[in-house]
């Protein structure tokens, strides 16, 4: 099985699992951001500034392997016009269920990001993509097609995992993989993801994510830095994800 097909089947058991990042947003924070109040992150912790996003009445949002109902509830509810791609069903079953419930439009679509995307050029005025580019091998090719499909002037705002949690072990105590972590060149970390029931999971350079960016044609306007949200390397402070802001 293609390791793409390999990772959609161990999210959707994640998802059934009751993992963190498969439950969608409750009816209450629906209607807070019918009401105005809102927030929605691209990694683990930090809310994403406000001032990274475009007024969002009639706002052409892709959220590029960002299934759960998670943030697309929320941008749905201050007049966006969302679309989701995805390629586990569980998490489009989300999207699809909390359209229902809250009665508002969004074009939902089963893709894989590494795939050329299917649409238009220029189609969005705000790309959202939330950590997910550590489960496929090369993020340059997915950084082409979002300069593709964003009109001129057009934001990504993207959430990347910086390698670190791939070179701990299980206590996050102790440095015991090397970078990059890639196992379909491994068979010894692909073995280990298989016990954990972890996926195909890799770890990208600051070279692959932020100056892939660059070298797609982007211009860079803001970053920040976030932890885990929990566990040691938490505690201790170090950052294991990046967010960046960037213009078509």
């Amino acid at each position: 099985m293609d390791y793409i097909d390999m990772n959609a089947e161990t999210i959707d058991r994640w998802v059934e699992g009751g993992w963190e990042w498969g439950k969608p947003v409750s009816h209450e924070v629906y209607e807070a951001a019918l009401a105005g109040s809102w927030s929605v992150v691209l990694t683990a912790v930090k809310p994403v500034p406000k001032e990274w996003f475009f007024p969002m009445k009639g706002c052409r949002i892709l959220g590029l392997a960002a299934g759960g109902a998670q943030q697309m509830p929320v941008f749905a509810a201050l007049g966006a016009k969302c679309t989701v791609l995805d390629y586990s069903k569980k998490q489009l079953e989300s999207e699809r269920a909390m359209a229902r419930q809250e009665g508002y439009e969004i074009q939902i679509v089963r893709a894989s990001m590494t795939d050329p995307l299917p649409f238009e050029d220029g189609s969005f005025d705000l790309i959202f993509h939330p950590v997910s580019n550590c489960y496929i091998e090369k993020v340059e090719p997915v950084w082409r097609e979002c300069y593709r499909v964003l009109r001129p002037g057009g934001r990504l705002l993207a959430g990347m995992d910086n390698g670190i949690n791939y070179i701990v072990d299980e206590t996050e105590k102790r440095i015991v993989h090397r970078l990059p972590f890639n196992p379909l060149k491994d068979r010894a970390l692909m073995e280990e993801l298989e016990k954990e029931n972890g996926g195909v999971q890799f770890s990208h350079t600051m070279e692959e994510q932020l100056r892939g960016q660059l070298k797609a044609g982007f211009r860079l306007l803001d970053l920040y830095e976030d932890t885990n949200g929990s566990g040691y390397l938490h505690e201790m402070g170090i950052p294991s994800f990046w967010a960046s802001l960037a213009e078509k």
